[in-house]
């Protein structure tokens, strides 16, 4: 079982009380993965959240070809961090597909309809949760801003 005091070092959860806690701590699956491992592909219908409980988890574009040649550098979750909010967002697809980077990794998973119920039921813990899901997707569009101008950058200056 996942343990109280782990849950409220991940961002998303600091600050909830222990019996908003336990909801979660209810509904949370650890799942064991090794290095190189998919957790999940870019593409694929997201309906969990993940929290990386230990090891590394990168996550990165897979060549698609209509990209455009932009690809953002890939990303790295290490302990406490969570991904895959995408399970909130149409089309409610992962954006990204996600690797075990470590020897091995130990990732919580968290059903998204289960924390809807629970967000649902604690509207205070639904609104928090979703104040920090607005944020990470405002981090991971500057994120992307960034890489495509550093690549625009860099055309631009190979044609002089």
């Amino acid at each position: 079982m996942i343990g109280l005091e782990f849950l409220e070092q991940v961002d998303v959860f600091r600050n909830l009380t222990d019996d908003q806690l336990f909801a979660i701590q209810e509904c949370a699956e650890a799942v064991d993965f090794k290095r190189g491992d998919r957790i999940f592909a870019q593409g694929d219908s997201s309906s969990y959240v993940w929290i990386v409980l230990e090891g590394d988890v990168e996550l990165r574009s897979e060549p698609s070809g209509q990209d455009g040649g932009i690809r953002p550098s890939p990303s790295f979750m290490s302990e406490a961090q969570a991904f895959g909010w995408t399970c909130f967002v149409p089309p409610y697809k992962y954006r990204l597909s996600g690797y075990c980077a470590s020897r091995w990794c130990k990732v919580i998973r968290l059903e998204s309809e289960d924390l809807l119920a629970i967000f649902e039921q604690d509207e205070v813990m639904g609104f928090k949760a979703m104040e920090y899901l607005l944020g990470a997707v405002g981090k991971q569009f500057e994120q992307l801003q960034d890489e495509i101008a550093k690549v625009r950058g860099i055309e631009m200056m190979s044609q002089w």
